[in-house]
């Protein structure tokens, strides 16, 4: 359907006109060679933005999380992560196949929220340096929580976890794709959420809506041995400095506006959940991910999340199944009040 509404991820968003404008006019060189002057404006301010020594600009958030994985661990080593974390969930097992490190599972069934994690939960994880065992070096945490509903860490918890984990001997990365989001969310600063951590990897093509990017921030020492590994695994770029100025634009103009996507969801959430076809609790939605899980009897009725995902494409709105059981709607740049209002009228029609 041409006029669809898309909500199946902010990724979907394409480059407004005045981000296609910078583009245009970016000075650009080699950054292989480390002249290209857009791309070391952008890794600049990501470093002070973040409060860290350095950053790097990558093609994805995937490789950002592998680069960290990667000057962070040797061979062997084991990470300590959440079960539902993007970097164990969605990354093709970039951390075995690629890193060669195992992982093993924090819980957070004392966590005040899902997706987060106890210093207590990180003890209990922990084995200790046995001659049997792997050398446990990494902790990954996420902050929002993909899968967890786009939740945003509580900082006293985050920060004592970073504190124990420092405390162990190990380090800290935190995947902050949508860091952004938690930022505006809570209202707490950017270097303030990244304060406890040793590595911190941003995406830019989410929900500040550039066509391609992520960056990781560090000290010198990891974001030095990271670059090394960025052209190991082939992702040294060229003439970059196009992609780096639509991330400066995105950066000026579009993290503000984040608080618009927050508050369509909230809408979005609560019409979705005043339909019979879902059963959750609208109140649970923080940022802009809006986890609907299908009622029994609309499962009963016409199968699971995958086959309501078409059925719901059918009627103009693309949505993501998360599970059997939820379906996943994502609000972002190119939507505004008009689209989220429409959705319920479209789905209407599928009451039936």
């Amino acid at each position: 359907m041409d006029n669809a509404i898309d909500l199946r991820s902010d990724t979907v968003t394409r480059p407004t006109q005045a981000m296609r404008q910078a583009m245009a006019s970016a000075q650009v060189g080699d950054d292989v060679a480390g002249d290209d002057p857009t791309v070391n404006a952008l890794e600049a301010r990501a470093a002070t933005l973040f409060g860290k020594d350095a950053a790097l600009f990558v093609p994805s958030g995937t490789m950002g999380n592998l680069l960290a994985i990667l000057a962070q661990t040797r061979p062997g080593d084991e990470i300590l992560t959440h079960d539902e974390s993007h970097i164990y969930y969605y990354e093709g097992g970039g951390y075995a196949a690629l890193a060669g490190c195992s992982v093993r599972f924090v819980d957070d069934a004392d966590a005040p929220k899902k997706g987060t994690m106890t210093p207590d939960a990180l003890d209990r994880a922990m084995r200790g340096r046995d001659l049997h065992y792997p050398h446990s070096t990494l902790l990954t945490i996420e902050n929002t929580h993909n899968r967890a509903g786009g939740l945003v860490w509580p900082e006293a918890t985050r920060r004592a976890l970073c504190d124990r984990a420092h405390q162990a001997g190990l380090r800290v990365h935190m995947d902050g794709a949508r860091l952004w989001n938690a930022s505006v969310a809570s209202g707490v600063a950017l270097d303030q959420l990244a304060d406890g951590c040793d590595s911190i990897s941003v995406c830019l093509s989410k929900g500040l809506g550039c066509p391609v990017g992520s960056l990781l921030v560090a000290d010198q020492g990891t974001i030095d041995i990271a670059r090394h590994k960025r052209k190991m695994l082939g992702g040294g770029m060229r003439q970059a400095g196009i992609l780096a100025a639509a991330a400066l634009h995105a950066i000026d103009h579009h993290i503000d506006r984040l608080a618009d996507d927050h508050r369509r969801a909230a809408k979005l959430g609560r019409q979705l959940a005043a339909m019979p076809m879902f059963d959750f609790d609208p109140e649970q939605i923080e940022t802009n991910l809006v986890y609907a899980t299908l009622s029994t009897k609309a499962m009963d009725a016409h199968g699971d999340a995958f086959a309501w995902q078409d059925r719901v494409e059918s009627v103009g709105v693309r949505c993501y199944a998360e599970s059997r059981t939820t379906l996943r709607f994502v609000t972002h740049l190119d939507l505004g009040d008009d689209h989220i209002a429409e959705v319920p009228e479209r789905l209407h029609s599928l009451l039936g």
